[in-house]
């Protein structure tokens, strides 16, 4: 569903991408990890077209250039880590905003379009807020409005920068759970960002470890979160180990240099 090659952005002076591969299939969850500043967030604007870039992005089996916005935003969702929400606007109405895509220009919204908007708002577990305004709530509910705005879109590709910032242990676990559902059961593609490495090895299929804007390893989750790379890339002293699932499982080691 998503291919990029050789993807390389240049933000004023400074190259913050530099000839990045991605692969994510239909139905696969790729988590970018990486440490702060390593282009996670850019590589997910560049895919989205948001910043200038070099290299090639296909969506589909379309090249994203050759798409028109409408288009595009019908192919992929994308969730910004922090994005301009309107305060006075409710909860509901910038959900709502999600289904632009499949709204005529210069027409309203139609009862499916309002029952979609619903549905996700009952499996974030917003309803209650539904007619609260986006400027009244806290930073974990605004978190899971911005990823309702997303799944209201339905697109077959959903790139989330950072879905679970802000949100408390619970939350987190829902929303990653909801997303992880939503993908088996629709055979959603998934490009998330994440800061937590055992949660990325929890969910995802595949890892893209970024570093310094190149892609540093990439591959199933035990290939990529190893001591030697995370130690390496992140400046820290870790113990991997399997979890009881088999998948690694990430431990700070206290005193490491």
């Amino acid at each position: 569903m998503i291919s990029a090659r050789g993807l390389s952005v240049r933000l004023g002076e400074r190259e913050v991408l530099t000839g990045v591969d991605l692969e994510a299939r239909r139905g696969e969850w790729v988590a970018v990890i990486g440490p702060n500043g390593a282009g996670k967030s850019t590589l997910l604007k560049a895919v989205m077209g948001l910043v200038a870039h070099r290299g090639e992005v296909v969506l589909g089996s379309r090249p994203a250039g050759a798409l028109k916005p409408r288009e595009r935003a019908r192919l992929v969702a994308y969730a910004p880590q922090t994005p301009a929400l309107p305060p006075d606007m409710t909860v509901f109405d910038y959900a709502l905003l999600g289904r632009t895509p499949y709204i005529p220009y210069l027409g309203r919204e139609s009862r499916h379009d309002r029952a979609v908007t619903e549905s996700v708002l009952d499996r974030l577990d917003l309803t209650a807020l539904a007619m609260r305004r986006v400027g009244e709530l806290s930073g974990g509910e605004r978190q899971r409005v911005v990823l309702a705005r997303a799944l209201a879109q339905e697109a077959p590709v959903l790139l989330l920068d950072e879905p679970t910032t802000a949100l408390d242990l619970g939350h987190q676990q829902q929303v990653l759970e909801l997303v992880d559902r939503l993908r088996r059961a629709d055979g959603l593609t998934v490009v998330t960002t994440l800061h937590d490495l055992t949660v990325a090895g929890l969910y995802a299929d595949a890892l893209l470890l970024l570093a310094e804007g190149r892609a540093a390893a990439a591959g199933e989750p035990a290939q990529v979160l190893t001591e030697e790379l995370v130690g390496r890339h992140f400046d820290a002293h870790v113990k991997i180990e399997p979890g009881p699932d088999g998948r690694p499982v990430v431990h700070l080691v206290r005193g490491g240099s």
